[in-house]
């Protein structure tokens, strides 16, 4: 008796195997849906000066003015090259001002001017309409541990690049 015949068998597809986690690919399109809304928002409020990006910057000096370049990457998470050409557009803009620090004249410290502050109000209200919308359906403590989570994040990719 012949052995049982055996089939053979389709050229079978890549096993895939499940993804570890979607927390990237999620961040990502957060930030790009965030930054296409923030934007409209801004334009409804009529600053059509900044951008959102140009937003993170003034943020950060709205917070504490007159940080120097160094300060202002490290708040931002932006790089020194990009840092450096958004500012250079925001000072042409009128909205930042860039002078040598009193100490050392090779560090520079970047101050708001007062066309900028003049938007402060309305750059806040602007921020917190899209504040509603980031967050809507979290209770505070749900938003706690979001941000939480995402500053350990943070620090875990920061501490990967150095």
């Amino acid at each position: 008796m012949n052995p049982p015949h055996k089939r053979e068998e389709s050229p079978s597809k890549p096993k895939t195997t499940e993804p570890l986690g979607e927390g990237g690919v999620l961040v990502a399109q957060a930030h790009q849906l965030a930054g296409r809304l923030f934007s409209r928002i801004l334009k409804e409020h009529g600053i059509d000066e900044l951008n959102p990006a140009q937003g993170r910057i003034v943020y950060a000096l709205w917070r504490e003015d007159g940080l120097t370049q160094g300060e202002l990457a490290t708040r931002t998470k932006l790089d020194k090259s990009t840092l450096t050409l958004m500012l250079t557009r925001l000072e042409e803009a009128g909205q930042v001002v860039r002078k040598a620090a009193s100490s050392d004249a090779r560090i520079r410290r970047v101050y708001l001017t007062a066309r900028n502050r003049k938007l402060h109000e309305t750059y806040r209200a602007a921020s917190e309409e899209m504040f509603s919308h980031y967050y809507k359906g979290l209770r505070g403590s749900e938003i706690a541990v979001f941000e939480s989570m995402l500053r350990l994040i943070i620090g875990n990719l920061e501490a990967a690049l150095d």
